[in-house]
């Protein structure tokens, strides 16, 4: 009996393991697990386990490497490059303009060099158109219109050219003619009367003191007469010019504006 009950003492100390043995059960759960060789994982199991290797162990024990924890490194690696790279940037210098001190002028242009000194302007050439009245020895006597600045030498040309003998010594052909004058050919004038010109005879009197020539008479000098402006006068131009010349001094009814009375203060102060 006492045999019997040493018995199951002796297969309990028979199946513990010996003091000097380890339970291979008990080193597995002990030893950290192998690390993988890398072969047949995929780019993204591969940089996860690479990002894991780099990291610190506090790190790796205390967020571990779920996908979505290398997920928010990566987005705050993203995060702190792009602050890094707009700091830098804002962090430069940028050129400002001097301002311009106030009251300040500017530089003045440098001086043109003078040039020549203009001449004196040239002289305008009359305009327009100028109606004047041959008559006398010339082929073909009558109103003619020329170009203004026209000479004597022009009208008589206009005329047709002066007859042959005509005396032309007392006609000045280079004279500038007047609008509404009269040019007389190879007609003696009146005594003491002054040769027809631009301008009239100075005063109001009858040129010569002795009666005025109807037939030669300028607008101007009609003008000169007492009652007789330069409308009047311009009328017995155009009659004179229409009929031939005055026949006699009695015509000067039939112009236009010339009453008896009127007729009868210009009859002794004019002849055909």
């Amino acid at each position: 009996m006492g045999e019997s009950a040493a018995s199951p003492e002796r297969g309990r100390r028979r199946a513990a393991p010996p003091p000097g043995s380890s339970d291979p059960s008990r080193l597995s759960r002990l030893s950290p697990p192998a690390r993988p060789t890398g072969i047949g994982l995929s780019l993204r199991e591969r940089t996860r386990l690479a990002v894991g290797e780099r990291l610190p162990s506090w790190v790796r024990l205390r967020c571990g490497l779920a996908p979505r924890t290398l997920a928010a490194l990566v987005v705050v690696l993203v995060l702190g490059v792009a602050f890094a790279v707009q700091h830098f940037r804002a962090g430069r210098p940028e050129p400002v303009p001097a301002p311009q001190l106030a009251g300040s002028t500017p530089p003045a242009p440098e001086a043109a060099a003078p040039g020549p000194s203009p001449g004196p302007p040239p002289t305008r050439e009359p305009t327009g158109r100028i109606v004047v009245d041959v008559s006398g020895k010339v082929l073909r006597p009558g109103v003619l219109h020329l170009p203004a600045g026209a000479r004597v030498a022009d009208a008589l040309r206009a005329a047709g050219g002066v007859r042959a003998g005509t005396d032309l010594a007392g006609l000045n052909r280079a004279r500038v003619l007047v609008d509404g004058e009269q040019v007389a050919v190879g007609v003696p004038q009146a005594p003491g009367g002054p040769a027809p010109g631009p301008q009239g005879p100075a005063g109001g009197g009858v040129p010569g003191g002795g009666p005025l020539s109807l037939s030669t008479a300028t607008v101007e000098q009609l003008d000169t007469l007492p009652g007789v402006g330069p409308v009047l006068a311009r009328h017995i131009v155009d009659y004179r010019a229409e009929h031939g010349g005055f026949r006699s001094v009695g015509e000067l009814r039939e112009v236009k504006g010339i009453g008896d009375r009127r007729f009868e203060e210009l009859q002794p102060l004019v002849r055909p």
